[in-house]
């Protein structure tokens, strides 16, 4: 059985504890005769993986969570099931946020990713279109534009997330998650996360 997360720039695989992702075109994956199940936030990835692998079973009617949130993505639906406490970050091509207190949702909230946030300065001057430095450091003032753009990007990110988990614990995923983690004392970068909700919905259903 492989499990499969369609994101909004790649598919990501999860078989016997592996995960690797593809880009979303065609998918070597549509070569193997394993069962997928997948879940997915990209209408057309969807249709890419369906069209090279009708019988691929949609895991989204199966993924349970007691919230009040509406629209609440699925991926983000299946990363919640995996905790019963503590906050959740997916930080991906947008970097999702997510509070849960004993198996419930208490609600949530959206951030733009770090390529996201390249891409705003970039559309405002040509001048502002630089690469964000991970390694800036956030205890010194910026002494140049590219020391800016980073140090403006990360440390909002980081300002809004330590509001959101104060003494919690907090559960990293996601491309950036590692990076974001290390900010964080009671943090874990997983990025099984996703594959752990679908997992336990799998289980609830046999």
């Amino acid at each position: 059985m492989i499990l499969c997360d369609i994101g909004n720039s790649f598919f990501h695989f999860y078989r016997s504890g592996r995960i690797w992702k593809e880009p979303l075109k065609r998918p070597s994956i549509v070569d193997i005769s394993e069962q997928i199940l997948f879940i997915s936030v990209n209408e057309k990835g969807t249709e890419k993986l369906k069209f090279y692998r009708p019988d691929a079973i949609d895991l989204a009617p199966f993924l349970k969570l007691d919230t009040l949130y509406t629209g609440l993505g699925v991926d983000r639906v299946a990363a919640c099931m995996a905790i019963e406490d503590g906050v959740i970050v997916d930080a991906g091509s947008a970097i999702t946020v997510d509070i849960m207190q004993k198996g419930i949702h208490l609600g949530g909230f959206i951030l733009p990713g770090l390529n996201a946030y390249k891409d705003c300065y970039a559309s405002i001057s040509k001048a502002l279109k630089k690469d964000i430095a991970p390694n800036i450091s956030l205890h010194c003032l910026p002494q140049s534009t590219e020391e800016a753009i980073s140090y403006g990007t990360i440390k909002s990110v980081v300002l809004t997330l330590e509001d959101a988990v104060k003494t919690k614990n907090s559960y990293f995923t996601g491309g950036d998650g590692k990076f974001f983690s290390k900010f964080f004392e009671k943090s874990i970068y997983d990025e099984t996360l996703v594959f752990k909700g679908m997992q336990k919905a799998i289980e609830q259903i046999r």
